[in-house]
């Protein structure tokens, strides 16, 4: 009666809080999901979840099963990196470069918890690269890139980890801080504070200012966000970040943020591998996890 299927779209549904973030999840339409999950409901002659609440509400059946799914799945996973970890036949090696200075938060939960399940996988981030980083992939230097930004280059796959939205960090007392969006031209008088990298890499020019032909009145560069966020803090600027590199700033009232136009700016973090090591079980493992981990501890992320 049950299936490994249904677990897991019950713990999608309680990770997500809704049906149309869970769909999302488990790669399926909602549609699709509600008729799988009634059709369970169906077989075991039990209601699992309270209907229009948000967020999910479980009866004591789904709790029950969620229980299950809890003890179940990580054995189910930890039996696969067996068999795969059995099926390999060789050691593998993960050296990554990252073009996201805000991509720690999610990638170094990932890092520990990978190396815990492949300890014959060497894994290292060569620091202070003086290259550029999916060249250097093909050129095989690395071995997986995190990017926003993919290149075709030949032999290179871009394994999408999830979509996020960029986000206009202002001051608490800014003029723009009570805006529900800001436009293009709200930029054309501020100081727009970014990280010190090619603004083609940066989307709030790509996306956002370029198209409309305007530029801030004066640009300025920070290292860290913490950095970033204490100019912002001062009223002696505003950046764009990605809405979960903001989110402890927020929480602590430190900043506000504001969407980059009427339907906001939406992009899409990446993975850049090389085609030979796309179907290796350590390199799988390692984007699930990634991609496990990101919605673990980010927040208003979505899946890509």
């Amino acid at each position: 009666m049950l299936e490994l299927r249904h677990l897991r779209t019950l713990v999608a549904l309680r990770d997500a809080g809704s049906l149309v973030e869970a769909a999302e999840r488990v790669h399926l339409t909602q549609s699709a999901l509600s008729h799988q999950i009634k059709d369970l409901e169906e077989r075991l002659d039990s209601q699992l979840f309270m209907r229009k609440t948000r967020p999910v509400a479980f009866t004591r059946a789904g709790q029950r099963l969620l229980t299950l799914a809890e003890q179940v799945l990580p054995q189910v996973r930890m039996a696969e990196r067996d068999l795969a970890r059995l099926a390999g036949t060789e050691q593998g090696r993960l050296h990554m470069a990252i073009e996201c200075h805000s991509c720690f938060q999610w990638l170094m939960p990932t890092i520990d918890h990978f190396r815990d399940h492949w300890p014959e996988v060497e894994i290292d981030i060569p620091d202070g690269y003086h290259f550029d980083p999916l060249p250097a992939l093909a050129r095989e230097q690395l071995d997986l890139v995190i990017t926003a930004d993919p290149q075709p280059l030949a032999g290179i796959f871009y394994e999408p980890l999830f979509r996020y939205e960029g986000l206009l960090a202002v001051g608490r007392q800014h003029r723009l801080a009570g805006k529900s969006f800001v436009t293009p031209q709200d930029l054309a008088e501020e100081t727009l504070i970014t990280y010190p990298v090619e603004h083609a890499r940066l989307d709030v020019f790509t996306q956002f200012l370029d198209p409309a032909g305007v530029r801030p009145s004066e640009l300025r560069t920070a290292e860290l966000t913490i950095m970033m966020m204490q100019l912002v803090a001062s009223g002696r600027g505003v950046c764009a970040l990605p809405n979960w590199a903001l989110t402890e700033y927020l929480e602590r009232h430190y900043v506000r943020a504001v969407p980059l136009g009427e339907t906001g700016v939406w992009s899409t973090l990446f993975a850049a591998i090389r085609e030979e090591t796309r179907e290796a079980p350590w390199m799988q493992d390692f984007l699930r996890t990634a991609r496990e981990t990101s919605f673990a501890v980010l927040e208003s992320i979505k899946p890509a």
